[in-house]
C-alpha cells in the first residue's frame, strides 16, 4: 500500500520505518519541505521518499496525519479528500493554545475540520519509543501491546487493524470518533502498557 506520512517527528518517523519495514511504499513530508528530509529518509532507508505536504497525501492510498494538533490548519485538507486519514494527534492546550472543540472529542474536530477524509484515531496513545520497540509480530494478538483504535468508518478501521496487526501491535476497537475521548491525553489507556484485554478493561469496553 502506498501510504503518505504528514508529519516527521518521533512517531512519523517510527511508523515510517515500521510500515516500510513491513512492504509499505512510505513517502514522508513535512513542514520545511523535501529537501529537508534527505538525511533522514537515508538514514531510515527501506525506499522511503520525502515529499511535500500535498505531495504526500497526494501520493499516500492511506494518509498518516502526525503534525501538532494546533496546527490542523496547515494540512493539505484538498489532497486528503476521500482518503484514509490515520490521525494520531493530541490536543495539548499548554503546546497548541486555546481551541474550542466545541464538545467534539479530538478527532471528531479533526474529522469535520478535513470534511472528505475517512478519519481513525489510532497511534496517539503510545510513547514514540515504544511504538518503536514493543512490536512483536511472533506473539499472539492478545498478548501483544494494545493500540486503540477508533472511526466513524468500520471499512476504513478494519484497514487500520490490519496494518497496526502487521508492525507487532493488537488493534483495540474502540468504537467512534465520538468515542476516541476515552483514549486522549489523561484517560486510563494513554500511554499505559496493555495488552488487548487490559486495554479493553480501561476503555470501559467490557
Amino acid at each position: 500500500m502506498k501510504i503518505g506520512i504528514l508529519g516527521a517527528g518521533h512517531i512519523g518517523q517510527a511508523l515510517a520505518r515500521l510500515l516500510a519495514e513491513a512492504g509499505h511504499d512510505v513517502g514522508l513530508s513535512n513542514s520545511r519541505g523535501p529537501e529537508t528530509l534527505q538525511d533522514l529518509t537515508e538514514r531510515l532507508g527501506h525506499g522511503i521518499r520525502a515529499y511535500s505536504s500535498e505531495d504526500a497525501a497526494r501520493f499516500g492510498e492511506l494518509v498518516i496525519e502526525t503534525v501538532p494538533f494546533g496546527h490542523y490548519n496547515d494540512l493539505p485538507t484538498a489532497q486528503l479528500n476521500g482518503k484514509i486519514v490515520i490521525d494520531t494527534a493530541n490536543y495539548y492546550p499548554e503546546r497548541d493554545g486555546q481551541i474550542d472543540l466545541g464538545g467534539l472529542s479530538e478527532s471528531a474536530f479533526m474529522a469535520r475540520h478535513l470534511g472528505g477524509a475517512r478519519v481513525v484515531k489510532a497511534f496517539n496513545a503510545i510513547q514514540a519509543a515504544h511504538l518503536e520497540s514493543q512490536g512483536d509480530v511472533s506473539q499472539p494478538l492478545e498478548e501483544r501491546r494494545a493500540i486503540p483504535i477508533a472511526s466513524d468508518d468500520d471499512e476504513a478501521k478494519a484497514v487500520v487493524s490490519r496494518l497496526i496487526e502487521e508492525i507487532g501491535f493488537a488493534p483495540v476497537d474502540n468504537g467512534n470518533l465520538e468515542q476516541s475521548k476515552t483514549q486522549q491525553p489523561g484517560t486510563p489507556i494513554y500511554g499505559r502498557e496493555a495488552t488487548a484485554a487490559k486495554a479493553r478493561e480501561l476503555l470501559g469496553l467490557h
